[in-house]
């Protein structure tokens, strides 16, 4: 393989992580095994990663800025409120159902860092980061409507990440598509409530 920018290679590396630990979990993922699946040596992962930790970090933040990008990209600057974030849970949720592996597979990082010794810090940092996107949505939405919320951002942020992260995990444990419809329905009414009081 010639030779490739640095920035494309991470990316590389980052993806295949993604589909190696998407298939395989993150525990039995190596950095041997995540080489093989970019096709590249053990040595350019060393070039580009000072450590798996560093790898797991970027595969979080790729995860959730993909998420972002595709929740931010469906926010319509006519609809109402309520379509607004409906339409914005619901863009979120496509991808859950057609993509539930990769859903799992941020649970099982969690799971991980929070077991493995020195990791910890990866799960904070992810749960973080979640908020952080919720509230760029939040403000994202506010600055279209021109108006401040009647609750804090960061709260309907914290709140909104919540809620997001209990309906995956129910989605994928239980898979009742009906139910989940329900539920979104429901989170879209109580975030137009937060946010208009």
């Amino acid at each position: 393989m010639g030779r490739m920018p640095s920035a494309q290679r991470r990316r590389q590396l980052v993806d295949a992580a993604i589909r190696a630990m998407t298939r395989d979990g993150v525990a039995r993922t190596t950095t041997r095994s995540i080489c093989a699946e970019a096709g590249v040596s053990l040595s350019v992962f060393h070039y580009c990663f000072d450590s798996k930790q560093a790898l797991l970090e970027a595969a979080i933040a790729t995860i959730t800025d993909n998420y972002v990008a595709r929740v931010m990209s469906a926010v319509e600057p006519g609809a109402t409120l309520r379509e607004t974030v409906r339409g914005a849970l619901q863009t979120y949720w496509d991808h859950v159902t057609a993509h539930p592996g990769e859903h799992m597979l941020t649970y099982d990082l969690t799971q991980y860092a929070l077991r493995e010794p020195g990791f910890e810090h990866l799960a904070r940092a992810q749960y973080e980061q979640y908020v952080v996107s919720a509230g760029a949505l939040v403000e994202q939405v506010r600055a279209m409507r021109g108006f401040e919320p009647k609750v804090p951002v960061g709260t309907i942020a914290r709140y909104l990440a919540a809620a997001i992260d209990g309906l995956t995990l129910q989605f994928l444990v239980l898979g009742d598509a009906e139910a989940a419809a329900g539920q979104l329905d429901l989170t879209a009414d109580q975030l137009v409530l937060l946010i208009e009081g």
